[in-house]
């Protein structure tokens, strides 16, 4: 019984280290060889400050900037330690109440008149999503040009360059990185 209570502890011991020690750091070095900037949480650096990762959305409320899908984090928006879903169905009057928030910021800082898209007034299921759909975009258009001083057909273009098309042609849909399309826009007012 003693000898197969020190085998046991010592296969023990030996696959808690393989598979706990060697197994991560053996996956970690290869994810950063073959994928650097991934394995390093896709961070988007503006000179030598980083502006923070193209994988996580950023609150963005000033008129002149575009706003990404809201956030179901709490109490922090875009707290990626909080993700999770608000589990509000259709019916739900927090998922209405916070769409109505929503709408009447969007209202207020001079967009009306078009139908809204659904992505600018509910949250994704991670409560973390940092794009949003080309029409969102060309929505925010007319109050981004207003508030930059600057046409439409610029602000367009710039939401044209950073549309990226379905993943592999097929996989899901047009979309476009908030925290990428804010940064070009303060790219080209610097230009």
């Amino acid at each position: 019984m003693i000898q197969q209570l020190r085998t046991a502890t010592l296969v023990l011991i030996a696959l808690t280290f393989l598979t706990g020690g060697v197994y991560p750091l053996v996956v970690t070095a290869i994810a950063h060889v073959a994928f650097p900037t991934q394995a390093n949480g896709s961070l988007i650096q503006r000179g030598a400050q980083i502006a923070g990762s193209e994988l996580i959305g950023q609150p963005f409320s000033r008129p002149e900037y575009f706003w990404g899908r809201l956030s179901a984090t709490a109490p922090f928006p875009y707290n990626a330690a909080a993700s999770s879903g608000s589990n509000f169905g259709p019916l739900h009057p927090g998922l209405k109440q916070a769409a109505e928030a929503r709408l009447s910021a969007l209202q207020a800082a001079g967009s009306s008149g078009k139908t809204v898209p659904v992505d600018l007034l509910t949250a994704s299921a991670s409560g973390l999503d940092p794009h949003i759909s080309p029409a969102a975009a060309e929505f925010q258009a007319p109050r981004i040009a207003a508030s930059r001083k600057m046409s439409e057909n610029a602000v367009r273009e710039l939401i044209r360059q950073s549309t990226e098309g379905r993943q592999l042609g097929i996989l899901g849909e047009p979309r476009v990185n908030v925290l990428r399309l804010n940064l070009a826009l303060d790219q080209h007012q610097m230009n």
